[in-house]
């Protein structure tokens, strides 16, 4: 197994990727920050469900991809924006709308990961970690 300098970035890649081949699960590596990142996209329709499997050495997050009834993907794109060699820190009034509302902002913010527009409704800034629409 490959050391990964960016793990986040790593799961979005197969989450998009896995959404493109036409898959209906892909798995990932478990970290706390990525089971966020599953449940914020998970309640805002964009993923069906994940699931935490601790059956083998060590745990993995499965995520069971959605598409329309007419077989195309939900997750047009996504775009990782913080980046480990470049943070990308907004206020509250900087948090950027992705499609004029269309997509969402995932923000790590000192009381969790969250939605932009969830963060500027506690009028609160923090890290910019990817756009999906």
């Amino acid at each position: 197994m490959a050391v990964l300098s960016d793990p986040i970035s790593d799961f979005l890649t197969r989450l998009k990727n896995a959404s493109n081949a036409g898959n209906e699960t892909f798995t990932a590596p478990y970290s706390k920050i990525k089971e966020s990142i599953a449940q914020i996209l998970a309640d805002e329709g964009y993923i069906w469900n994940y699931e935490v499997k601790k059956d083998g050495k060590f745990p993995e997050i499965q995520v069971k991809v959605k598409y329309s009834d007419a077989g195309e993907k939900v997750i047009t794109d996504l775009k990782r924006v913080s980046k480990p060699g470049l943070r990308q820190y907004v206020g509250a009034g900087e948090i950027p709308r992705v499609l004029n509302g269309l997509g969402i902002s995932i923000i790590s913010t000192s009381k969790g990961l969250m939605t932009g527009a969830t963060a500027k409704k506690q009028n609160i800034g923090g890290e910019v970690l990817a756009l999906v629409w």
